[in-house]
């Protein structure tokens, strides 16, 4: 077999893979852009002949869309300080100090990342109903402040920074809060950006524990309000679909503008 050849088979299967995983987001795209009677229309038609996007504006105005959007983003931007504050002060403590039972903090730390979040739900919510978070945006955060995972991610960073520099900032005199704030954490960006697209995407995205925790309409945040979405307009897809999207774009925003970091950041300290 002729390198064309090899080379035309790996495009064609990686091009079929992309086909796979896009697929779906084109067709809710072409979904929400659809008119009533073109909607149900034999053979579909994956490009719509007339634009409605009047779908966009009747379910932004049909729902409390503003709410709900305004709820999600302050669940991420809590779960994100949360997250990056405490796991990077974790991971710098399980990376460059030494204390007594170091190892089995970081095998606990390793089997966290390996326990779904479904598996520990209901004792999550009791712990939230004792301290009287249900039904609050502070319940829905809180107990996902710090994770395994994101642990994980910020020692191996902190691994991978030479002892020297450690060293050498000790010998200046500057303090453990210091040396971890200016000198090691400006070091660790691309994990840190990483962690943070994982964490946004996995909050933004959180359906389960929120519906779990939420109860009032004006706590709900966006893929709860969507659920309920579904269950008003059950017979209108074009809603349904054009709040999908419309909760999808922060994420690819997110994404897009930070992948020039996702890609050091998860391999950062992959060798320690």
């Amino acid at each position: 077999m002729t390198y064309a050849m090899k080379r035309a088979i790996i495009i064609l299967t990686l091009s079929l893979a992309a086909a796979v995983a896009i697929g779906p987001f084109v067709w809710l795209i072409s979904t929400s852009l659809k008119g009533s009677e073109e909607l149900f229309a034999f053979p579909p038609t994956l490009i719509p002949h007339d634009l409605a996007l009047e779908n966009y504006t009747g379910v932004w105005n049909a729902v409390p869309f503003q709410t709900y959007l305004f709820n999600s983003v302050i669940v991420v931007l809590g779960t994100l300080v949360f997250n990056l504050t405490f796991c990077s002060l974790a991971g710098f403590a399980l990376a460059r100090y030494e204390f007594r039972g170091r190892a089995f903090v970081f095998l606990l730390v390793l089997a966290g990342i390996m326990i779904p979040k479904e598996v520990i739900i209901i004792p999550l919510y009791a712990n939230v109903l004792k301290m009287q978070l249900a039904d609050t945006l502070a319940g829905v955060v809180l107990p996902f402040a710090v994770d395994a995972l994101g642990i994980f991610m910020m020692r191996q960073a902190f691994m991978a920074i030479p002892r020297e520099i450690e060293e050498a900032a000790t010998v200046d005199g500057v303090s453990p809060l210091r040396l971890w704030w200016n000198v090691m954490l400006p070091m660790t960006r691309p994990t840190l950006a990483a962690l943070a697209i994982f964490t946004f995407i996995g909050t933004w995205g959180d359906f389960l524990w929120p519906l779990v925790v939420l109860k009032s309409r004006e706590h709900f945040t966006l893929q709860v309000g969507l659920s309920y979405l579904i269950g008003a307009f059950s017979d209108n897809y074009r809603y349904v679909a054009a709040g999908a999207v419309l909760a999808a774009i922060p994420v690819l925003l997110v994404f897009l503008g930070m992948q020039k970091y996702f890609e050091r950041g998860i391999f950062a300290g992959a060798t320690k």
